[in-house]
């Protein structure tokens, strides 16, 4: 995603969650331990690149940067978040996201608060920056443990900057991943079987 209209589009994504996040309210009830830390992705189990290979980073503390764009931890509970972050030599990238809730309850309203911010994020950056346009697909379910949804975002500037990605939530018990693609192109550029195949992987190593 491009960064030129990082900054803009935040100042609205934070709004927005700060609102959704009222229904996040942790409970109250004492939280059962929580389980071992879930596994991430490897570098080959993201879609092919075409020209050139994945390579993965550390698993890496904290809410990535990356996924900073449409996702981000305002009005949640905070957690501990995990994530890991893969490139390639040319401009494709990719992000990983995992976190552990209280509940399995909590999870679940949390992979919705998520999918739903992904579901926005197109008339909130078009809202925030009236020089970019921007288009979001649903590119529909994974009948993957409790469920996960793969969603398209695409971003084209007044100045003829194109940008796709790719974003899936997942949810296994009580925990939640969020996985992003992206490079600069169209839709026609997204490798959507691929990036579910990825998804669906994702969502498998989290126990």
């Amino acid at each position: 995603m491009s960064m030129r209209i990082r900054t803009s589009a935040l100042t609205a994504l934070t709004a927005t969650a700060v609102a959704a996040g009222t229904l996040l309210t942790a409970p109250a009830a004492v939280a059962a331990p929580k389980p071992a830390a879930p596994k991430f992705l490897s570098a080959s189990q993201l879609p092919p690149h075409p020209s050139s290979s994945w390579t993965a980073g550390p698993v890496t503390e904290g809410f990535p940067e990356a996924l900073g764009f449409c996702v981000s931890t305002e009005g949640v509970p905070s957690y501990d978040y995990r994530h890991r972050e893969f490139r390639t030599d040319l401009d494709t990238t990719a992000v990983q996201l995992t976190v552990v809730a209280d509940t399995a309850a909590h999870a679940k309203a949390l992979a919705k608060h998520y999918d739903d911010l992904i579901r926005t994020c197109a008339a909130r950056i078009e809202k925030s920056t009236p020089d970019v346009e921007a288009e979001g697909r649903d590119y529909g379910k994974l009948p993957v443990e409790e469920g996960a949804r793969v969603r398209g975002l695409h971003t084209e500037t007044s100045w003829g900057a194109n940008d796709i990605a790719l974003f899936s939530v997942g949810r296994d018990d009580r925990t939640v991943t969020v996985v992003r693609w992206a490079q600069m192109g169209s839709f026609k550029d997204a490798p959507v079987p691929a990036f579910k195949k990825t998804t669906t992987t994702a969502v498998n190593k989290l126990h």
